[in-house]
């Protein structure tokens, strides 16, 4: 899908032609971006108004712990929704503190522990390095709730672009589990199909992220998977799933523009044929990312709007008391 200036919404167009000159898909820019994304990111580490706190948390079957962001209102009397908030990058790229202010707005829409976990990149450790790290950030969260002042029959799942993947993909491997369940998901425009056989996926040269980057991170993310010929597994991208039952309630949202539109809307499909209630819209003239690269836009605006509509719903009407689970003799 070719993406023409006159495509783009107007609000978005200086967007367009900034993130056209920013993005080169090449191994040896995506290396040095995720060095700069890295060290610039880690920098901002408090926000005015929120008690914010770097935590490391264990990570099964290794020594090494993972750092997580936990972000929380000044003040608060009772146990608050938790919020896992997975940050976007194409899997390769991004750090939670560079999520900030998505984050402090959710917080802002309703009180709520909103956890981040800085989980591993495809370039330190491909599949299933992200998603395991995603998992185990979800259980913590649940054996931790007490301690974080947290309910932990009110956890909620989101992200956007990869962070969308990885929420989809923890809402599948926690179903199958059984081990934790989540109250709502918000797979915000997901990275999940590595196939890239859909109209908006073959030949999509919108800013940003276009269809040669994301080829280079799908590779960079299954690594031997794909060298191998191997099965990819539908918990590293989820649009191979076959059974979507069971899977929370779900919001989502994908510009018409951009590579991820086909799967995302196939993804809703999905979910609506399986029973799974869905909040959902495409909006027109927007490419990849439009509302975290141009907040300001009235079309990025709107669709802040539905976010925070959906979370709030989410926060006021969904709940997932979790299962107790049989002790081993």
């Amino acid at each position: 899908m070719r993406v023409k200036a006159d495509m783009i919404d107007r609000e978005l167009r200086w967007a367009a032609v900034l993130g056209r000159c920013i993005m080169h898909p090449s191994p040896w820019f995506v290396r040095l971006l995720a060095s700069l994304s890295k060290r610039v990111g880690r920098r901002a580490h408090s926000v005015a108004g929120l008690r914010c706190e770097e935590i490391w948390i264990p990570r099964s079957g290794e020594t090494s712990l993972i750092r997580t962001c936990v972000y929380k209102p000044l003040a608060f009397d009772k146990p608050l929704p938790a919020l896992l908030y997975l940050h976007p990058g194409g899997y390769v790229l991004g750090t939670p503190e560079a999520s900030l202010p998505i984050i402090r707005t959710f917080i802002e829409t309703r009180d709520c522990v909103v956890i981040a976990p800085d989980y591993r990149k495809s370039l330190e450790a491909p599949y299933p390095a992200a998603i395991d790290d995603c998992y185990d950030a979800l259980l913590w969260i649940k054996s931790n709730a007490e301690a974080l002042g947290v309910r932990s029959d009110q956890i909620i799942v989101a992200g956007h672009s990869a962070g969308g993947g990885l929420t989809a993909a923890v809402s599948l491997r926690a179903r199958d589990r059984g081990e934790v369940r989540i109250a709502f998901q918000m797979p915000i425009y997901p990275m999940i199909d590595d196939r890239m056989e859909s109209e908006s996926a073959r030949d999509n040269d919108g800013p940003l992220w276009n269809s040669k980057m994301n080829a280079l991170a799908w590779d960079l993310y299954l690594g031997d998977l794909k060298k191998r010929r191997q099965s990819i597994p539908y918990d590293a991208a989820p649009a191979r799933a076959t059974d979507y039952t069971n899977l929370p309630p779900t919001m989502t949202y994908v510009g018409d523009l951009e590579v991820f539109r086909d799967e995302t809307l196939a993804y809703v499909g999905n979910l609506r044929r399986a029973g799974v209630p869905v909040e959902f819209l495409v909006f027109n003239g927007c490419f990849h990312g439009f509302d975290i690269f141009a907040p300001r836009a009235g079309v990025s605006k709107r669709a802040t709007e539905f976010t925070m509509g959906c979370f709030a719903r989410a926060v006021d009407g969904y709940v997932a008391p979790q299962r107790i689970l049989a002790k081993a003799k």
